[in-house]
Formats: structure tokens, C-alpha cells, sequence
């Protein structure tokens, strides 16, 4: 069944829904690789990258009470350059992986989504994002073909087939390539994970970064946009959401003020959804260490709680590397890792926007807590 015809159960039952899923990015698991092609690959555990604090992830589920991280991982790494995307796992990259998403569902009980932080490309990550082959590109000898991905899908599902609390996350941010391949790679997904007998929720991105606001524009190139095509994917279970992106300044992640109000720019995405009845998380998401950023990350939260196409939040970024770094949205404002300092010294965003524009819009007795990841 398509899934613009949702079996009318699960429509009615999500008639009045909620938000299920609230968390956070853990990024680092992508890190180390910046810089000359072939650079920290494979990497060094806790060199060169690193998925999870569990003290973080202890914070994050005991005291602030989230149900939901996005765990990220590099393709490059998971599936070696030697043999290709596919099949053959680098088993030792897995087992750090593994055991970053056993802490965090079958030790802390919450649900994790798993990221291949790729942006639908495979073999050089050097140059994020706009490095590597785009996944099925014909004309690229050097790509990945979309046959393949259903083969690395398929494995990393297997693996995970009897963990009800994993979510499967296609790729992160596809860009600047034809919408319909994206299509095809989602469909090619989807139909990989399902072959496993995998049942858990999918998560399937669009063009232009996955944005919410540009999802019924034309992206890039003139590429289509992703309301033309995504409605036209089959999951045999009914059980794949729409995987959406958005910041608040100018998309970019990179500007400390936020200018871009959430119910203007997704109301378009907003009417798809209902139209194809369809449901959503926005996977990242952020803002500035500033008043005006706290009342539009804010007016987000509350946004999606009342519309009911949306089931769930992930706010960018945490991560056991970041540092002084800023993960999203002005130079000076840090990442959401706690106990951390921005640049200047100062506490970071996990002290400042978390505390101030997360925390009071956590729906805390709504969140899903068991359970095979669902719709609903």
C-alpha cells in the first residue's frame, strides 16, 4: 500500500496526536574525517570520534525525562571503502556503534534513531557535504548504485531486528541531486529493512537538506520538489514517517538570530502532510543563544504539538567532541552537551537555549516509552 493510502485506522487514531518522541542529537560518530580525502578513515575510537557520553545520555533521560536520541555514524566507516557499500561491515566501527545504541535503548530505555550522516553519498566524507558520490548517480563511475543501499540497509536491520526501541534513519540531508533518485534510494531503503523483518519506524528524508520550509519548492539545481515524489513511497507496514529539517535563522545553522518563524515556513509541508496523510519528525533543529531564538525554537515546539502530523522532535546537537565548539546557530553559542562551555567561556547552549526554549516544551507524560518504534 502506498503510503498516501494509510490503513483509515491509524489516521483515526492519530487524529488527536502527540508528540512521542522528544531528544537529541548525539553527534561524533562523524567527526575526524575533515580535511584530505581518505582522512580518519577508518578512525580511532575516542580519537577521532566517539557516538555517546552515557553521563550525557544519563542526564538527558533521568533529569530532563527524553525519550529520543539520534545517534549519527559515517557510511565510510560502517561499510569500508575496500569492499564497497553493502554487505561487509567494518565489524570493529560496528561494535563501538552497537554498544552506543544498546546503552541508550536496552540500558537507559529510550529509543534511538539510527543516522547515517551521509547526505546520500558514499566514499569520501572529506568535504562534507558536498564530497562523495551521490548514491545511484549513472554517470558517476566512482558511486554507490542504488542496489547497493537495500544490501547495507538490509544488513544494519538485521542486526538490529529484535531491538523494538531502534528507529531507522535513511540518510541525513540529501542535496542537489534529482529528487526521483531520492526516491528510489528511500524506496530501495525502505524495501531492505522490511526484507529483514525488521518492523521498526523508518524515517525517510527529501531534497533540499530534507528542509521543511523548501519541501514544496524546486532545491539546488532546479531539482523537483520533494512533495512530488515522497508520497509515492511503499512500505508494506505503514510504518515510515517523513524526515524533516529545520533551522531557524537561514537554514544554514551558521547565524546567532533566528528570522525564519516556524508556522509560516512549514505550513506548506504541513497542509502535504495532511493531504497525504502522512506524519513527520524534525530531526534537527536549533537556534542562537539569544531571546529571539528562544521564542522561535519555542513557537517550534509548539507548533508541531498542535498539528497533529508531527510525532517528534530531535534538537542539533550534542555530542561527546564538540567542546567549545558551537553545533548550531552563532559562533558563541556551544552545543547541547551538558557541563560543557562555549568559546568564550560561558556556559553553552545545553545551558542556555535547552534550559530556556527545550526543557518547558518537553511533554513529558505523552512520550512513548516501550514498545516497537511506531507512528503511534
Amino acid at each position: 500500500m502506498v503510503l498516501s493510502c494509510l490503513a483509515s485506522f491509524l489516521f483515526a487514531a492519530a487524529a488527536w496526536g502527540k508528540i512521542i518522541y522528544a531528544g537529541v542529537n548525539e553527534s561524533g560518530g562523524e567527526f575526524g574525517v575533515f580535511g584530505s580525502p581518505g582522512q580518519g578513515i577508518p578512525g580511532t575510537f575516542g580519537v577521532d570520534f566517539a557516538f555517546i557520553d552515557q553521563s550525557t545520555v544519563d542526564i538527558f533521560v533521568d533529569q530532563e525525562q527524553i525519550n529520543f536520541f539520534r545517534v549519527t555514524f559515517l557510511m565510510e566507516r560502517m561499510c569500508p571503502l575496500a569492499t564497497g557499500l553493502g554487505a561487509t561491515f567494518n565489524e570493529t566501527y560496528f561494535s563501538e556503534f552497537e554498544d552506543a545504541i544498546n546503552y541508550i535503548t536496552v540500558t537507559k530505555g529510550a529509543y534511538a534513531l539510527l543516522d547515517p550522516h551521509n547526505y546520500m553519498r558514499y566514499n569520501d566524507p572529506s568535504q562534507q557535504p558536498n564530497s562523495g558520490s551521490i548514491i545511484g548517480d549513472t554517470s558517476d563511475p566512482n558511486a554507490a548504485t542504488t542496489a547497493q543501499f537495500p544490501a547495507f540497509w538490509g544488513e544494519l536491520a538485521t542486526r538490529f531486528v529484535d531491538n523494538p526501541m531502534v528507529v531507522f534513519g535513511i540518510n541525513n540531508e540529501p542535496h542537489d541531486m534529482a529528487t526521483d533518485l531520492i526516491l528510489k534510494n528511500n524506496q530501495a531503503a525502505i524495501d531492505g529493512i522490511r526484507g529483514a523483518g525488521a518492523p521498526q519506524l523508518i524515517l525517510a528524508p527529501g531534497n533540499g537538506f530534507t528542509g521543511g520550509h523548501a519541501w514544496t519548492q524546486t532545491t539546488g539545481n532546479g531539482d523537483a520538489p520533494s512533495s512530488d515524489f515522497m508520497n509515492m513511497l511503499v512500505d508494506p507496514l505503514n510504518n515510515t514517517a517523513i524526515d524533516i529539517h529545520e533551522v531557524h535563522e537561514d537554514f544554514s545553522g551558521s547565524h546567532a538570530e533566528c528570522t525564519q518563524p516556524a508556522a509560516s515556513n512549514l505550513a506548506a509541508l504541513t497542509t502535504w502532510l495532511q493531504q497525504n496523510n502522512l506524519k513527520a519528525m524534525i530531526t534537527e533543529f536549533g537556534g542562537g543563544n539569544n531571546e529571539n531564538c528562544f521564542q522561535f525554537v519555542s513557537d517550534l515546539l509548539e507548533y508541531m504539538a498542535s498539528n497533529d502530523v508531527y510525532i517528534g522532535w530531535a534538537a542539533w546537537a550534542a555530542g561527546p567532541f564538540w567542546g567549545t565548539n558551537t553545533a548550531c546557530c552563532g559562533a558563541d553559542t556551544g552545543s547541547l552537551e551538558p557541563g560543557q562551555n562555549n568559546d568564550l567561556g560561558q556556559p553553552d547552549a545545553f545551558s542556555t537555549v535547552w534550559a530556556n526554549a527545550i526543557r518547558p516544551n518537553i511533554p513529558v507524560a505523552d512520550l512513548k516509552r516501550s514498545g516497537v518504534s511506531s507512528l503511534s
